[in-house]
């Protein structure tokens, strides 16, 4: 994946010891607080997280599979694999359990939040920082598999659920955006230990990829990476912004305008000036059962719908838009409103998907 970029300017090095204290000082922050506070003074050490385990795990699982690459990792502000580096970057909110809860309160949900969506996201970004260390991507036969890795990453793939040509492995189809994510999510599903992939894929197009990559590995084991680096773009001790400016921004990008499909019309539905609760609340309230009605009256995959409905809260909660009338009114009025975005959206303007 490729990075969203904050502006960073360096910062001045703290040791150790001062760096822990301040972990431990505002780990018992308001959130207030806490959002007053430099990313760069939150004085994160990998080694000294829950996370280390977790890359150290993924270690495992790489030795598991006879490979000797290891790709190093290091504390950031997202999810995302520089090219020409052989490791990756993390975000902040995935190391302390604080910062999960921040990240939750903030944007509604933690992206990697979980061990296990931890480790699935890691496992995607390795398999970058593998394609960089043997640079497997230059290959005739990589090219043959998955497609020319020079294709243009499209700022509005619009995924097809019901391919069989592309593995499943993180939401939204993610396989389906380019040839080098298409590498990645095939990748992480190949190391995931008791992914049973054979099975899982038998009759599908997209075990033709798995197998190419299990050859590939296996051809991998025994050789030493063509190029090793220790760069760390935008680490967490070069970010000067505060979180309130960090969450600012990041909100105004998952919040994008120019999404032309939505063009006022939650509005209409749950208007600035109801005298009801807030829209937001209200539709977090009611996210399962919309989701799980609108997916099965419109035949839409349930990852697609639900996604939508939350843009649709986001939006709602950075527009104050409350509920005007009968809440059971508003219910059917959001239903429509929800079946009429699921069926135009383009996955494109998700920012998570713009790297």
């Amino acid at each position: 994946m490729q990075s969203v970029c904050w502006t960073t300017v360096s910062g001045s090095r703290r040791s150790r010891a001062s760096r822990r204290a301040a972990t431990t000082d505002w780990a018992s922050y308001t959130d207030g607080q806490l959002l007053d506070l430099r990313l760069c003074d939150l004085g994160l050490e990998l080694e000294q997280t829950p996370a280390q385990a977790l890359v150290e795990e993924l270690w495992s699982e790489f030795a598991g599979r006879g490979l000797r690459f290891r790709p190093y990792v290091w504390i950031s502000t997202e999810w995302f694999t520089p090219d020409d580096t052989t490791g990756f970057a993390i975000p902040f909110y995935v190391v302390h359990p604080r910062l999960v809860r921040l990240e939750r309160r903030q944007m509604l949900e933690v992206e990697g939040g979980t061990r296990e969506d931890c480790l699935k996201l890691m496992r995607h970004e390795a398999a970058h920082a593998l394609d960089n260390a043997y640079r497997i991507r230059r290959s005739r036969r990589f090219r043959e598999v998955f497609g020319s890795p020079s294709e243009p990453y499209d700022s509005s793939y619009a995924p097809d659920p019901n391919s069989r040509d592309h593995v499943l492995h993180l939401d939204y189809w993610y396989s389906q955006s380019h040839p080098l994510e298409d590498w990645a999510e095939t990748f992480a599903v190949w190391l995931r230990p008791g992914s049973g992939w054979r099975r899982r894929y038998a009759g599908w197009p997209a075990l033709r990829k798995l197998e190419y990559v299990d050859e590939l590995c296996d051809g991998l084991a025994a050789r030493a990476p063509k190029i090793r680096t220790r760069r760390r773009e935008e680490p967490l001790s070069s970010v000067k912004l505060t979180l309130r400016e960090y969450y600012e921004r990041k909100r105004a990008a998952y919040t994008d305008d120019t999404t032309p499909v939505f063009a006022g019309r939650l509005e209409r539905v749950f208007p600035r000036d109801g005298e009801g609760p807030p829209a937001a609340a209200f539709l977090r309230g009611a996210q399962r059962d919309l989701v799980r009605r609108v997916a099965a009256a419109t035949g839409q995959h349930t990852y697609l719908v639900d996604h939508v409905l939350r843009e649709m809260v986001a939006r709602a909660r950075d527009r104050k838009l409350r509920l005007a009338g009968d809440p059971a009114d508003a219910l059917v009025e959001a239903a429509v409103l929800l079946t009429s975005l699921s069926s135009h959206y383009s996955y494109g303007s998700h920012p998570r998907y713009q790297r």
